[in-house]
């Protein structure tokens, strides 16, 4: 049976919902689309944001033979079969690569040169940094889209497609729930119709605990456990975070992925008030790197128990999206010419750092949000 996903999956840039920075109007892909553009790019996004659709809708306004493949178990010879294949009436040919960082490096460098004579358009999905998984050389031949997650207005149109009949207490929890994952909020409603007469917000909790919503490791059970193993170091729980961290290299998870998110934890929960706790998980990520699996996990666990029982301080990832908010909001604002760097005789003339004292008192912030507090921190 078609899942309800791909049977109310757009095939046009008309019914897509959502990504406006990326199909608006006058925007890079909805340009791309429109005058067929044939090049290879790379869709970096959370699970759910309509990575696969995008590539389906570009691949079918160019008229190209579409190839869909998953990183995950494909291989070389998975490519020169697709290669292989006689172009019909010239159409140019587009590999959909799913989970392109799972792919080695090895296998990039089989793929580089066919995407480097245009022989194969390339369209690589991933959730993961590209930066960080994909070669230089490949990556320096793909264009970069980052897809970001759906609002919660776009959630509640995605919903709507549907045409279930929900009340309005079963969609809020639904949005929040999927946490911007379209495909998730359309696979509990799936699901959840098939177990159930109605659909309530009372089914839809019993359907989210049942073992008929069991994911493999590269959909939505993959980040079901990385959440509980981020939630259960927050919570200074180590023995789940170690419980949770068995299951995900047990699962096949790459253990990079797991070392990167406790660099990020590291940073963003604990923060100053354990500062040594960056250096550990870097050490634990460089660590994953050198030694590899199986004896990578004793590496993880170390640095698991160590985070998780580190104090928490999120006041240093609070003031920089309080202040990125800002700089997204208020735009270039005027640097105080206190501050301004003066490399010329004009410069100086001009004002430019001109009073500054190395440790002064003065406010440096622009005019506008002068007295502006970012860093909330008790303890300084």
């Amino acid at each position: 049976m078609e899942p309800l996903a791909n049977k109310i999956r757009p095939r046009n840039l008309d019914d897509y919902i959502g990504q406006k920075h990326l199909v608006g109007e006058g925007k890079p892909l909805r340009l791309a689309i429109e005058q067929k553009h044939i090049f290879s790019f790379i869709l970096w996004g959370t699970p759910g944001t309509g990575k696969t659709t995008l590539a389906r809708i570009y691949a079918n306004a160019i008229n190209a033979d579409f190839y869909e493949l998953s990183a995950v178990s494909a291989g070389k010879e998975d490519i020169r079969k697709i290669i292989a294949k006689p172009r019909e009436e010239n159409r140019p040919k587009i590999l959909f690569l799913d989970e392109i960082h799972r792919f080695n490096k090895a296998q990039q460098d089989f793929l580089l040169p066919f995407v480097e004579s245009g022989e194969l358009n390339l369209i690589g999905a991933t959730t993961e940094n590209p930066s960080f998984e994909v070669i230089p050389a490949l990556l320096s031949r793909l264009r970069v889209f980052v897809l970001q997650e759906f609002s919660e207005e776009d959630m509640r149109k995605i919903i709507a497609r549907t045409n279930f009949n929900l009340e309005e207490e079963a969609v809020e929890w639904l949005v929040s729930m999927a946490n911007g994952d379209a495909r998730q909020a359309i696979t509990m409603l799936e699901n959840t119709n098939r177990l159930y007469e109605e659909i309530t917000l009372e089914t839809l909790k019993e359907t989210l605990q049942s073992k008929f919503l069991r994911y493999d490791k590269k959909g939505e059970e993959h980040y079901n456990l990385i959440s509980a193993f981020i939630k259960s170091m927050r919570a200074s729980q180590p023995d789940a975070a170690i419980y949770y961290l068995a299951r995900m290299i047990e699962g096949g998870e790459d253990p990079k992925f797991i070392a990167r998110r406790m660099v990020i934890f590291a940073s963003e929960d604990i923060g100053i008030a354990q500062p040594t706790a960056l250096v550990v998980a870097n050490a634990v990520f460089r660590a994953v790197e050198t030694i590899g699996l199986p004896e990578a996990g004793i590496n993880l666990a170390h640095g698991v128990a160590y985070l998780s029982n580190c104090p928490k301080d999120k006041s240093a990832y609070e003031a920089y999206m309080s202040a990125l908010d800002d700089a997204k909001r208020l735009g270039n604002l005027p640097v105080p010419l206190v501050v301004r760097n003066a490399p010329t005789g004009l410069m100086k003339k001009m004002g430019y750092g001109e009073g500054y004292e190395k440790y002064t008192k003065e406010d440096l912030l622009p005019e506008k949000i002068k007295k502006k507090k970012y860093f909330k921190n008790d303890k300084k």
